[in-house]
């Protein structure tokens, strides 16, 4: 009985001094971030007119295998971390960019069988559907620091411009939604500098504080 006790004793003690398996670590955002960047670079200068009306898919080739796949490894990078209000969000965004791709190819190709009549009001509801979701990302996510609280806001401005500027037919607002492509475009690139610094051994930067507490 001795012998075994002492056996027990002592495998008890190996499982307790048994290393621990570090956590995971890392930081979804140095994928996330720059291929967000890229792809929306791609839609503004699409928006703004760097390509004719007609070559609306020329931004695809970026958006779908760089941008949406960038967003989705992200998403699920920090899920698997537990970071689950930035797994959300690259989540959302990965949405919003593969869909965005499909619909464009999906036009184009006539894949759904959409007549040409009813292409403005399929771009609108894409539109509409996009922009509610992203406004509630906005109003949902206002405990995380201003700087995304900005780049969310300057999305759904982009959005409601190429809205207005799909269904009313304004060339103007569409364009202008360029330009705000442009300016969350700037805030990515912001975030993505301060998430590399870090990774890198730097200082990152400064954030903001978040809008709510």
């Amino acid at each position: 009985m001795s012998q075994l006790n002492e056996e027990y004793t002592m495998t008890t003690a190996v499982a307790t001094e048994a290393p621990t398996r570090p956590a995971p670590a890392g930081d979804p955002a140095l994928i996330g971030v720059p291929t967000f960047i890229v792809g929306a670079i791609a839609l503004g200068l699409v928006l703004t007119g760097y390509v004719p009306a007609d070559a609306v898919g020329a931004s695809i080739a970026i958006i779908l295998p760089a941008t949406g796949v960038g967003q989705l490894v992200a998403a699920l990078w920090a899920a698997s971390l537990g970071e689950n209000a930035v797994a959300a969000v690259f989540g959302v965004f990965a949405g919003f960019w593969i869909s965005y791709a499909v619909l464009v190819l999906g036009l184009i190709h006539n894949w759904f069988g959409i007549s040409g009549d009813a292409a403005v009001a399929t771009q609108g509801l894409f539109l509409i559907a996009w922009l509610v979701t992203i406004v509630l990302l906005t109003l949902t996510t206002l405990r995380l620091p201003a700087a995304f609280t900005l780049l969310f806001v300057l999305v759904d401005l982009a959005l409601a411009l190429a809205l207005y500027g799909t269904v009313g037919h304004s060339t103007a607002a569409t364009t202008a939604g360029g330009y705000a492509v442009f300016a969350f475009t700037a805030v990515g690139v912001y975030l993505f500098a301060g998430a590399i610094s870090a990774a890198t051994g730097g200082k990152p930067l400064p954030l903001g504080r978040p809008v709510l507490n």
